[in-house]
């Protein structure tokens, strides 16, 4: 349904930590004029944790009103608890959201019945389509390839953001050519389309998003070489990007990019002085700044 590079979209905020809403226009109109095929609002990267459930529904709402149906938006609305998930999946479709993104329930562990119940649950409550997002690193729970295979029968259930290669080869193989696989990492990005993804829910797209679009239209449409070589010229900033926990170091990038203002919410921090030449330095290799840029 959603093919090609969809941008885990940041979430703007002034230097007091207050979202800035007229950014989020900008940052819409700067990806849809530069080939991103879809926007994931309110996942991992757009900072969910700390974002009031106003702030939250606020974010998607305005994401999906600027976007007036010129690209897809992907809501974030997974949670830690079933009834929550239902709620906010629901009112994700009332705004318009074309489809939601749904993490794995952080913390509490569930078992893969726990995980099939929950995600069956959400399914038959709200008739919208559905991305399971599988990220263990993050929640301490993983779903399984098996657990994906029961709910890839669901009509509303159509993907999952699995960013490891055998996992998703596996659901690949599992699932069929009917159920969407995307990577959720830049770095495995073509290996998993070329064994038959759809495309890739990007960090990188936030600060190279028409490199990305390339990416991975020329790993959709066989064109390996094309492909191989922008995943080399990207390889260090996909690392470099993940140098402290995402999403300090893109939006450390984007602020130098002129893209965002510095606002990022504690827990997180600004990205450390000592990774700033770093980062500086594969943004410039992958040729998204100038060597003359201020860092």
């Amino acid at each position: 349904m959603f093919h090609g590079s969809i941008v885990a979209l940041v979430t703007p905020m002034h230097a007091n930590g207050d979202i800035d809403f007229s950014c989020i226009e900008k940052l819409v109109d700067w990806h849809i004029n530069n080939g991103t095929n879809a926007i994931v609002v309110a996942g991992t990267t757009g900072e969910t944790p700390t974002l009031a459930f106003e702030e939250h529904l606020a974010v998607i709402r305005r994401v999906v009103d600027h976007a007036n149906n010129r690209i897809p938006v992907i809501a974030g609305t997974g949670s830690n608890c079933t009834h929550k998930t239902i709620e906010m999946t629901r009112l994700a479709m009332e705004l318009g959201a074309d489809a939601c993104l749904l993490v794995t329930p952080y913390y509490n562990k569930p078992t893969q019945e726990g995980l099939f119940q929950h995600y069956q649950a959400v399914a038959q409550a709200v008739p919208i389509p559905q991305i399971l997002y599988n990220v263990p690193g993050r929640t301490g729970c993983e779903i399984l390839p098996a657990t994906v295979a029961r709910l890839a029968h669901h009509s509303n259930i159509i993907g999952i953001k699995e960013g490891r290669v055998e996992s998703a080869k596996e659901i690949l193989a599992l699932c069929g050519k009917n159920f969407d696989v995307y990577s959720g990492d830049d770095i495995t990005a073509v290996e998993i389309i070329k064994a038959g993804g759809k495309g890739v829910i990007s960090v990188a797209a936030n600060v190279a998003p028409q490199a990305m679009h390339d990416l991975c239209q020329a790993a959709l449409t066989g064109n390996d070489a094309l492909a191989t070589q922008i995943h080399e010229r990207f390889t260090p900033l996909f690392h470099n990007l993940f140098i402290e926990s995402n999403p300090i170091p893109v939006k450390w990038a984007m602020q130098q990019m002129g893209l965002i203002p510095p606002g990022i919410r504690l827990p997180l921090t600004p990205l450390a002085a000592n990774c700033h030449s770093q980062v500086k330095n594969a943004l410039i290799q992958a040729g998204v700044m100038s060597a003359t840029a201020t860092a």
